[in-house]
């Protein structure tokens, strides 16, 4: 049964805090054909933010996770989102910032928005978590629209956790879908860079309509698929007319890839958010092995590192995870 947790969720409010801490998992945006609109939480590394309070007003980063990551809390994500939360509790204290990165930089595992995300329930756990999910998405959703577009495919399952269709952002309206524990996620992380601003400026101005109706089909498909087990019809439906084939001339041996970990006996797969991150997906452990060798092995035969690891659906999001957690 689909839940939405943004509907009528309240969360308890509590006392004011010195410190406080969140985790967000790292995400599979763009899951398959669900380009903006279905995202997945993936267990294993995450973004880790803690908050403190500080005597001053305003938000100031005292460590932004990555050397390469602005300090300007104006133009980090971690920064806006806890700005947007002090605005939104109507709160005027000053916070301190420190961003421990778990996922890759421009990797397409939802780095950005996963700090974004922990700095937003971080810091409404300082203020005693006045706020409702609903406005903590929001928040999270204003700080990933500065660095890469609006759009919550990301941040929605990595607050929530599992398997998250984006019906509207305007108003929000997001929907929890089933998330099958059998469902294996094999990652793999070439040693490349795909900045977002330059996949999305690759994606199609104008789609036919014949390619819009069969993506609608296949989106709609997954969910079902999703809802059944039915394996057999997720794998006909992760079929992406629209992004990947726009992309992929931007990511040097993913068609290879693609190739290797189809005949290795992966259900599907794609890009993974904006690239260069992939995923494939199978029914079962021994099949995920198999296509982590082959993937692993077809970036290798064109000398192109990779990392790659067998995971599945992280269950709990940055809302539900303890302070301690130290993976999702």
């Amino acid at each position: 049964m689909c839940r939405d947790r943004t509907s009528n969720t309240r969360l308890t409010v509590g006392s004011p805090r010195q410190s406080a801490s969140a985790l967000a998992p790292g995400c599979i945006g763009n899951f398959g054909p669900g380009l903006d609109v279905l995202g997945v939480a993936v267990a294993g590394p995450g973004d880790r933010v803690t908050v403190t309070r500080d005597g001053s007003s305003g938000v100031v980063i005292d460590d932004p996770g990555h050397p390469e990551l602005p300090t300007d809390p104006t133009a980090n994500t971690a920064g806006i989102a806890a700005a947007h939360v002090l605005q939104r509790a109507g709160v005027d204290v000053g916070v301190r910032i420190r961003v421990h990165k778990g996922l890759p930089l421009s990797g397409g595992q939802g780095g950005s928005a996963a700090s974004a995300v922990a700095a937003a329930v971080a810091t409404n756990r300082l203020l005693g978590e006045p706020l409702d999910i609903a406005p903590l998405l929001e928040c999270a959703v204003e700080a990933e629209s500065v660095v890469s577009g609006r759009h919550a495919d990301n941040v929605a399952p990595q607050l929530l956790g599992g398997v998250v269709l984006v019906r509207s952002i305007e108003p929000m309206d997001v929907v929890q879908l089933a998330s099958p524990s059998a469902l294996r996620i094999v990652m793999v992380h070439p040693d490349q860079r795909l900045r977002t601003a330059d996949a999305r400026a690759a994606l199609p101005q104008f789609i036919a309509r014949s390619m819009l109706v069969r993506q609608m089909g296949n989106v709609a498909a997954i969910v079902a698929a999703l809802e059944s087990d039915d394996f057999a019809l997720l794998s006909r439906a992760m079929d992406d007319q629209i992004a990947e084939p726009a992309r992929t001339p931007l990511l040097p041996g993913f068609a290879e890839a693609r190739e290797a970990a189809m005949a290795a006996g992966a259900l599907g797969g794609s890009i993974s958010g904006a690239g260069p991150s992939s995923f494939w997906l199978a029914g079962d452990d021994v099949t995920a092995r198999r296509v982590i060798d082959a993937v692993r092995a077809s970036y290798g035969a064109l000398q192109i590192g990779c990392t790659a690891r067998v995971t599945h659906i992280a269950q709990s999001g940055a809302m539900d995870l303890p302070e301690d957690a130290t993976s999702a």
